[in-house]
């Protein structure tokens, strides 16, 4: 069966032409950089799309508020992405003259005396002391909150929150806390072993003399790894102590030597801080360059690299290497 004149998909697709055509328009008129054009256009064609799928307002405040508190952060954390930062965790619940609170005041100011920065949750107890600790200018409080229907409220909230809790974080130290401490403790370690954050040093921090901490470790070890729920090595992905300045020294070991990470196709990238000695040099296809390969747009030109294969799968016999390459 045959009609006269032009088919829905056909009208469709017409009309999609035309709102890109406008999208490069705008994007032109504003001077958009082309590293990020194509970037910009993508995130306009998916508020687009969300009209041509007749998003209900809800959803539509949800995305909105979601977005705006994105972008409020980034903003935030633009001027400081090149200082370190330690992102603290703990109870909220233990009062100043608690010694968790004096852990984490102590170790607050010994990070900030160092040039880091401290990012917390922004509530009182353990974060808040480590933020007195730090002090004002060396401290960041996350509490975000989003103006739009209660329900929606919790759950996009705190995502949003722990997005910038874990992506802004050069370490994380994790002090006794409750049931959201220690969620937020699994979290950080599973996104690490998975790859989906990046490796950086994780500290439990306990009072002096406490067992919260080695509590946690001992059922890691007895319930997960007895029954083969993770590898042994998986272990290797935080530091047990309850003493501030091996809690400091630990964060501040992990970059030694090390200093970031990229990937360039199927090769991993590990940036130092200095050139390993010859006799440091792994065997085999692991080789060293005097700056970046050419896929890192000449970021960090002044650091060499050590370059290898890398399956993304074992990221704790990673965490191993990178303290093999500190220890050169």
């Amino acid at each position: 069966m045959y009609t006269l004149g032009v088919s829905a998909d056909r009208r469709y697709q017409l009309q999609s032409d035309e709102a890109n055509r406008r999208i490069d328009a705008l994007l032109e008129q504003l001077r958009v950089p082309e590293a990020t054009w194509r970037v910009y256009g993508e995130m306009l064609t998916t508020v687009l799309k969300m009209f041509e799928d007749g998003a209900g307002m809800v959803d539509l405040k949800i995305a909105n508020s979601a977005l705006k508190e994105l972008r409020y952060g980034f903003k935030v954390f633009a001027p400081y992405r090149h200082v370190r930062k330690v992102t603290v965790f703990g109870s909220a619940r233990t009062l100043p003259e608690h010694a968790v609170s004096h852990q984490a005041y102590g170790f607050g100011k010994r990070m900030a005396d160092a040039g880091w920065m401290v990012i917390t949750g922004a509530g009182s107890g353990v974060m808040g002391a480590a933020q007195h600790g730090a002090g004002r200018e060396r401290s960041f409080g996350l509490n975000i909150r989003l103006p739009f229907e209660q329900e929606a409220n919790p759950w996009i909230a705190d995502d949003t929150r722990k997005l910038f809790l874990v992506r802004e974080a050069h370490a994380m130290a994790f002090l006794p806390g409750g049931f959201g401490t220690c969620d937020e403790a699994f979290e950080a370690l599973t996104l690490i072993q998975t790859g989906k954050a990046t490796l950086l040093p994780v500290v439990l921090v306990d009072r002096p003399g406490g067992t919260y901490w080695k509590s946690f470790v001992d059922f890691m070890q007895r319930e997960m790894v007895g029954h083969g729920m993770i590898s042994p090595e998986d272990t290797k992905l935080f530091r047990l102590t309850d003493d501030v300045e091996e809690a400091a020294g630990e964060v501040e070991g992990f970059y030694r030597v090390y200093h970031s990470q990229r990937y360039v196709g199927d090769t991993l990238v590990l940036r130092l801080n200095r050139a390993l000695p010859a006799v440091d040099i792994l065997t085999g296809q692991a080789e060293q360059t005097a700056g970046p390969l050419e896929a890192e747009n000449g970021e960090h030109p002044d650091l060499p690299r050590l370059v290898l294969p890398f399956n993304r799968t074992g990221f704790s016999r990673l965490r191993l290497l990178i303290d093999f390459v500190n220890q050169s």
